[in-house]
Formats: C-alpha cells, sequence, structure tokens
C-alpha cells in the first residue's frame, strides 16, 4: 500500500541526488498563479487528491467548479509542479515540487522585482515603515546568528 504522498517525496529524493551530483535535472523555475497557489496548499497539505476532492476542499473559498479546477491542473501539469496517477475512476493528483522549493523561488523573484536583489533594502524598507514587531526583530537576529555561525 502506498503512503499518501509517496510520489512527492521519491520526487524530492530524487532531485535532492541529483543537487548531490551537481545535475540540475529541472528545466525551468515552477512560477504560481494565486489560484494555483491554493491548490498548491491544497495538495501539499492532503499530498494527494481527486478533483472531487480539490472541488470539495476548495469550493467554499473560491466558488470554483471542478471545470476550472481541471483546467488549473493541466496547466500546473504542464508547468510540471504536479503530476497525477490513475487511481481507480479518478486521477489522483499530487505536488512534484515541495512547498520550500516553490517559496524560495518566489522569495528570490519578488527580492529581485521590488528591491533589485537586496535583502537589506527590503528589510530597511521595512523598518522605515514600523512593519517589525520585536518578536519579529528577535527572529531576524537570531536567523542572523545562525547564518553567521554555518559560516
Amino acid at each position: 500500500m502506498y503512503t499518501k504522498n509517496w510520489q512527492s517525496k521519491i520526487g524530492q529524493y530524487f532531485l535532492c541526488l541529483c543537487e548531490m551530483k551537481g545535475m540540475d535535472i529541472r528545466m525551468g523555475k515552477v512560477s504560481l498563479s494565486d489560484g494555483e497557489w491554493k491548490i498548491m496548499n491544497s495538495l501539499w497539505e492532503s499530498g494527494e487528491s481527486t478533483i472531487t476532492e480539490l472541488t470539495v476542499r476548495l469550493e467554499k473559498e473560491t466558488g470554483w467548479d471542478k471545470h476550472i479546477i481541471i483546467t488549473m491542473l493541466g496547466r500546473m501539469e504542464k508547468k510540471e509542479a504536479v503530476a497525477h496517477r490513475q487511481g481507480g475512476r479518478a486521477k489522483v493528483f499530487y505536488p512534484l515540487v515541495s512547498r520550500e522549493e516553490v517559496s524560495m523561488q518566489e522569495t528570490r523573484g519578488f527580492l529581485e522585482k521590488v528591491y533589485r536583489g537586496s535583502l537589506g533594502m527590503m528589510v530597511n524598507a521595512m523598518v522605515a515603515d514600523q512593519a517589525l514587531s520585536e518578536q519579529e526583530i528577535q527572529e531576524l537576529y537570531d536567523i542572523l546568528e545562525q547564518a553567521r555561525k554555518k559560516g
């Protein structure tokens, strides 16, 4: 019997092995629209889902019917963000990319687009806008201290 997210784990393991050997097997970056993020978040939480399961989960929040979900999943398969296997009568979709991988790509893209790649400019803008709480400032100090120790 397969675990819920065995395909995703195998894919992540394969990517990790390739990275360790210096191989870049991914042809491009996965860029997700806001709607695709909703579907991916649902898949990351569940490990895998049928179209019906996704529709039930997302219908109240989005108002999407199964046809919209099908269209979006097709686009996401072309982007190599998800794949499917036949699970009886229904296709079972699962993520091919991890939340961490896509989040890092999106973060780098945002930083490059808005702050010309400067993390310092972004933090400075947040400080100037007083958008950081004392707790968030302490978290930043802790993160920077960990980075300093790693060298």
